[in-house]
């Protein structure tokens, strides 16, 4: 990676991302996620993460509303991060295999 320099860099910020990089499986992830977040906040993030993906299929919004229950507000705010954001979302999309370098 490059040096990249996060606007929210902190310590404890670093511990949360250091907990997650210490799980081993998808179990764990489970297991930890259950504790650390309601349902409701990990099924936002999974749509964001699928409007993502969906945007870069060249879905539209429309398609994308109906299939995620997505609003258009969150679609926009998911594209403007593909467009002009910190470049995560492209990077784990990648890693998935579902976008190419």
């Amino acid at each position: 990676m490059s040096n990249y320099e996060s606007k929210l860099k902190s310590e404890d910020i670093d511990y949360f991302f250091k907990a997650i990089l210490s799980l081993e499986n998808i179990e764990e992830c489970y297991r930890f996620f259950e504790d650390v977040a309601t349902i409701n906040e990990i099924k936002a993030l999974v749509q964001r993460l699928q409007v993502a993906a969906m945007l870069k299929g060249k879905k539209t919004y429309t398609e994308i509303a109906n299939e995620t229950g997505a609003s258009t507000a969150t679609i926009s705010r998911v594209n403007r991060c593909l467009n002009y954001g910190s470049d995560g979302y492209n990077i784990v999309l990648e890693r998935l295999g579902l976008i190419e370098k």
